[in-house]
């Protein structure tokens, strides 16, 4: 069993910034890789970003691509989402997953322990 707990959402003005965090516990972390998501109210859960289990490779939604970065600590069991240049339109509960695989999911079946969330909300 996996547990996973984020932290670090809150409100925020447009052009802020929030950085994101997700202590895992449970399993050898730095074996899985890591993912974002977030699902704003009336709408499906989509991705945002996503980490292979080294932390090498990084991949993006197109909508956050030059304004969030994702990065782990394999040594803290921690996976992070630094959010920059927030637009009102970012505003959603945001989730960190974690997949059985060593590279990179995008899709949300790929994942199969979530968090509870943590809501962002960004004011115009």
């Amino acid at each position: 069993q996996v547990q996973l707990v984020e932290s670090g959402g809150g409100l925020v003005q447009a052009g802020g910034s929030l950085r994101l965090s997700c202590a895992a516990s449970g399993r050898t972390f730095s074996r899985y890789s890591m993912g974002w998501f977030r699902q704003a109210p009336g709408k499906e859960r989509e991705f945002v970003a996503t980490i292979s289990a080294s932390g090498n490779t990084t991949y993006y939604a197109d909508s956050v691509k030059g304004r969030f970065t994702i990065s782990r600590d394999n040594a803290k069991d921690t996976v992070y989402l630094q959010m920059n240049s927030l637009k009102p339109e970012d505003t959603a509960v945001y989730y960190c997953a974690s997949t059985p695989n060593q590279l990179p999911r995008t899709r949300i079946s790929a994942y199969n322990y979530w968090g509870q969330g943590t809501q962002v909300t960004v004011s115009a």
